[in-house]
């Protein structure tokens, strides 16, 4: 699979295989396993979504190396600070049965448990961050829904700044400045929902331009945020999908691009990450 490279020299695949919403069973090990089968090596999982345990054992039984396989989970809201960081760490890689992750992020910079001081637990997580990161039990570390002065309060007092900051990003969610001050920072830009939960199936213009193309609504949207210089992360539990989703040997044009950059009629589940209530 094509590569980006992170700040730090690692290399990480240019699709991942997401996990949110996927249940906490049977069904989720299986899609793990078909995803493998079907050539992902990029497995984005967190501790909010409740499966990790699943995840791990869908890993464990597609008999992959675990050095073949690039791993991200997520530190949850709840466990901002130094402390609670390296436990909630440890628990993690418990749950998934790993010794380390490829990459670690913090969740949310806002927690509304911490929406009076974030900045000092945001930068007491990351000191946390940065010792898994020497002590070899992280092979990255970044951010999820950071704005730039989020990112700038970490850069103040950080010995080594994030790699990684993963966002929402789809048609209609275009996170221009975000994107661009990540490409300033040498920040690699992950793309979760590039779908925008379904909603670009409804989007005529979408599908027009997948029509042009001959390829799936799912396809061009994958491709979109890839030639928009973003790591999808693509989720589902159907071996046909999850397939297909890998099959992008094609490009969109710059007149495409745009058409669909204009596109205004899939608003996905954005949230202001200033302003959340979790």
């Amino acid at each position: 699979m094509e590569t980006v490279t992170l700040s730090n020299g690692k290399q990480m695949p240019a699709i991942g295989f997401g996990t949110w919403k996927a249940p906490s069973d049977e069904i989720t090990v299986n899609a793990v396993k078909t995803a493998i089968e079907c050539g992902y090596t990029h497995i984005d999982a967190a501790a909010a979504y409740h499966n990790e345990v699943w995840v791990g054992k869908g890993i464990r039984e597609s008999g992959i190396k675990r050095e073949d396989l690039f791993l991200t989970s997520k530190l949850w809201n709840d466990d901002h600070g130094y402390e609670s960081t390296l436990a909630a760490f440890e628990n993690t890689v418990t749950d998934l049965g790993v010794d380390y992750l490829d990459l670690y992020l913090i969740h949310w910079p806002v927690p509304v448990k911490f929406h009076d001081n974030y900045i000092e637990k945001n930068r007491e997580t990351w000191k946390a961050f940065e010792e898994l990161y020497k002590a070899g039990k992280v092979g990255a570390i970044g951010v999820s829904n950071f704005k730039p002065h989020h990112i700038d309060e970490i850069l103040e007092v950080c010995e080594i700044p994030p790699m990684v900051n993963q966002i929402e990003f789809h048609p209609s969610c275009l996170q221009e400045e975000i994107r661009t001050y990540c490409k300033e920072k040498d920040i690699v830009v992950e793309a979760y929902s590039p779908l925008a939960n379904g909603k670009v199936f409804q989007c005529q213009e979408i599908r027009e331009v997948a029509e042009r193309n001959g390829v799936s609504v799912a396809q061009l949207c994958v491709k979109y945020a890839m030639q928009h210089k973003t790591v999808p992360l693509v989720k589902s539990v159907t071996r046909e999908r999850i397939q297909d989703n890998l099959h992008l040997d094609f490009t969109i044009s710059d007149e495409d691009m745009r058409a669909i950059d204009a596109i205004t009629n899939c608003e996905g589940s954005y949230k202001d990450s200033d302003h959340i209530n979790f």
